[in-house]
């Protein structure tokens, strides 16, 4: 498609309004979703809160710079890790490093905190470090983020039994810390198909706006081809009218038959609809579109201007190219376009998904004369989208 555009940009006008739209910049528009941001913004509240709690509270804990130094430290890891996450960077490595930061987090206020005395709940902490494992949980399989979460909340109900002892409150506590961090991790972890369905909602939705696009600007090429037309006979073939009728031109003489002739017909080009511009050549490929579309092949067929009568020779190549193309596809969305400017026409055939078997379209040249200039290529890229590209000069007479 992106080809075809292309091509149809250089021979005629695009419509004020028609935007370029890009699959990757689609991709991208999906993934930086609302969850990851909220994660982030939650990634500098709670650190945040529990500094402040700490600078508060220092008489909880024997070094009351060592709380603080975590929660500076929680800081630093969500600048590092929050940005990955927001554009689809995050690997399993930093999967494996954000969960190693936060049992770190837990681990060392745990060990810093007073066993007697304490005012704040151990299981506070463990709201510091959860984001840390939401953000696991958006970007990485369950097999890293459920053993780094069940890590956790591990290490955290052995500091909270450390400091509150087994008895009842002990015990509320554990369970606290265990229903925060099911309760964030099942959110998180069910936003991933939600994400992924996202991300394909808005690349269907930039495919539908390209073959708009491409529509939009074929329409208006046709439209300032007709224009263009109905202004040469507003130009010359009124003053011939003026001529005949006024007696000064004899309507029965040869050159004005002619040049009357040649009017009609160019006001006949300017007046027909769009599916009738290319009519030889498309009338040539009716069966072998037909015998397409009854293999689960569905053409589109895009008109840009009139490439005019087809010499025998360039339209059997031109019809066996894309014929073997064609043969060779599996099902799916095929866009034929056809372009004429001047004495030059050009006919793309863009796929999505690439031809089952080699297919030798240059050497279908060789059968065509050299003044008709025709020649073929065919490109398929590693992803499978490819284009047939077939040229000619429409000047040529039969």
């Amino acid at each position: 498609m992106s080809r075809t555009l292309t091509r149809a940009g250089r021979n005629a006008p695009k419509p004020a309004s028609a935007e370029t739209v890009t699959t990757q910049g689609a991709v991208v528009a999906a993934t930086e979703s609302a969850a990851p941001r909220f994660a982030g913004a939650v990634a500098i509240i709670l650190p945040a809160g529990l500094l402040l709690q700490a600078l508060l509270d220092q008489a909880s804990y024997r070094y009351p710079a060592v709380p603080v130094v975590v929660w500076l430290g929680m800081l630093a890891a969500a600048a590092w890790l929050v940005p990955r996450a927001s554009s689809g960077r995050m690997t399993a490595a930093h999967a494996v490093a954000g969960v190693a930061v936060a049992v770190a987090a837990v681990s060392a206020i745990g060990l810093d905190h007073r066993t007697h005395g304490a005012v704040m709940p151990v299981d506070w902490t463990i709201l510091g470090t959860v984001w840390l494992l939401a953000l696991v949980a958006l970007t990485s399989p369950p097999r890293i983020w459920v053993p780094g979460s069940v890590l956790v909340a591990a290490v955290h109900a052995v500091f909270i039994l450390r400091v509150q002892g087994t008895g009842p409150l002990g015990l509320s506590g554990v369970a606290a810390g265990d229903y925060v961090v099911v309760i964030v991790m099942t959110i998180f972890a069910a936003l991933r198909p939600a994400l992924r369905a996202h991300a394909q909602t808005a690349v269907r939705r930039a495919e539908l706006a390209s073959r708009s696009a491409a529509e939009r600007a074929a329409a208006a090429a046709i439209a300032e081809v007709r224009r263009n037309r109905l202004g040469v006979l507003e130009a010359e073939a009124l003053p011939l009218l003026r001529g005949i009728a006024e007696g000064t031109l004899d309507p029965a003489g040869g050159e004005v038959r002619r040049r009357c002739a040649e009017h009609a017909a160019t006001l006949r080009r300017a007046l027909v609809d769009r599916t009738l511009q290319a009519g030889k050549l498309l009338a040539e490929l009716g069966p072998v579109l037909g015998a397409a579309r009854a293999r689960d092949v569905q053409v589109e067929v895009q008109v840009v201007g009139d490439p005019g009568p087809l010499a025998a020779d360039v339209a059997q190549a031109t019809l066996a190219a894309v014929d073997g193309v064609l043969r060779s596809l599996p099902p799916g969305p095929v866009t034929l376009t056809v372009l004429a400017a001047g004495d030059t026409a050009e006919l793309y055939l863009t796929f999505g998904r690439a031809p089952d078997g080699g297919c030798d379209v240059a050497g279908l040249g060789s059968a065509v004369r050299a003044e008709a200039q025709w020649r073929a290529s065919l490109e398929v890229e590693g992803t499978g989208q490819g284009c047939l590209e077939v040229r000619w000069r429409a000047a040529v007479p039969a």
